[in-house]
C-alpha cells in the first residue's frame, strides 16, 4: 500500500501578527524578516495518520509531498524525520503564484505521476490562508472518494474506516480505496521526529519534478491556472465610539438606552 501526505511550507502561526506587514500594491501580505517557515500543523498531523496506519499495518509505504520553491525541502525532511520513506518537491517557476485550484491541479498531476497511491492524506486547511479546499480538489481531479475533517482513521482490506468531526458530534464514514482524507486537530499531537529518524532522513531520496516532469500545462499551471482573483487586500480600519447613556437613576438610563436601541433599529 502507497500513502501520499500532501504538505505545505507555512510561516510559524506563533509569529506574533507584528512581524508581518500588508502591501497593498501588490496585494499579499509579507513577512518583515525572520519570521521561520514551518510545516503547516493540520499537514503534520496527517504524516502522523500516515504513520499510525504503517504501525498497523508494516510495508505500507509513505511520500510526502509538497509544492513550493527549493527552502520547501525542509518540510520533506521533517516530513522523512518523523518516519515518511521518500519525498516529492514540485519545483518550478510555472508554479509560481497558485491559487488553491491550481495547486490542486499541480498535486494531482504528481500523484498521477508517483500512481498505484493508495491514500491521499493532507490536512483540514492550510494555517496561513485557512482556504481547506485543497485536498477536496485532488480528490475531483483523481476521482477519488474524498472525506473531510477525520479524527481517526482505519484501513481494512480494500476499505477505509474514518470517524469525521461534525459541528455537533461525529460520523462513522466507509469508503473503498483509493481515497482523499483531510485530517483535522482532532487526530491528536503528532509525534517529534527522533535524534535516529532525523540522522536516518539525510539518506531519504527527495525527488524534484517540474512542470514538464508531470505533463501539466504550463498555461494550467501557478498565476495561469489560477481561478481566484485577489481584488484587495488591507488592513480593516477600526473606529470605536463610547456613549453615556444619561439618566437620573438606572431605571431611567435602562429606558434611555432602549430607546437609543430603537432609534438606531436594533431591537
Amino acid at each position: 500500500m502507497h500513502i501520499v501526505v500532501c504538505v505545505k511550507q507555512v510561516p510559524n502561526p506563533d509569529t506574533p501578527a507584528s512581524q508581518f506587514r500588508i502591501d497593498e500594491a501588490a496585494r499579499r501580505v509579507e513577512a518583515i524578516g525572520g519570521v521561520p517557515l514551518i510545516m503547516s500543523p493540520f499537514d503534520e498531523q496527517a504524516v502522523e495518520v500516515a504513520l499510525r496506519l504503517r504501525e498497523a499495518q508494516p510495508g505500507i509505504r509513505i511520500t510526502v509531498l509538497t509544492l513550493g520553491p527549493d527552502g520547501a525541502r525542509n518540510v520533506l525532511k521533517h516530513g522523512l524525520a518523523m518516519g515518511a520513506d521518500d519525498g516529492v518537491l514540485l519545483n518550478d517557476s510555472a508554479f509560481a503564484g497558485a491559487d488553491s485550484y491550481a495547486t490542486a491541479v499541480t498535486l494531482a498531476a504528481a500523484i498521477r505521476k508517483i500512481g498505484a497511491v493508495d491514500l491521499v492524506l493532507a490536512g483540514r486547511q492550510a494555517a496561513d490562508d485557512d482556504n481547506g479546499v485543497v485536498g477536496t480538489g485532488i480528490g475531483e481531479l483523481l476521482g477519488m472518494a474524498v472525506i473531510c475533517f477525520a479524527k481517526e482513521v482505519s484501513i481494512r482490506d480494500a476499505m477505509i474506516r474514518v470517524e469525521r468531526v461534525l459541528d455537533d458530534g461525529t460520523e462513522t464514514i466507509e469508503a473503498t480505496l483509493p481515497a482523499v482524507v483531510s485530517v483535522s486537530n482532532e487526530i491528536g499531537e503528532a509525534r517529534k521526529p527522533s535524534l535516529r529518524e532525523t540522522m536516518r532522513a539525510a539518506r531519504k531520496p527527495i525527488t524534484q519534478w517540474g512542470a514538464a516532469d508531470v505533463s501539466i500545462a504550463v498555461d494550467t499551471a501557478g498565476a495561469a491556472g489560477a481561478r481566484c482573483s485577489v481584488e484587495r487586500v488591507y488592513a480593516p480600519v477600526k473606529e470605536n465610539r463610547c456613549e453615556l447613556i444619561a439618566g437620573e437613576t438606572p431605571g431611567e438610563q435602562a429606558a434611555a438606552l432602549v430607546q437609543r436601541l430603537r432609534s438606531a433599529k436594533l431591537i
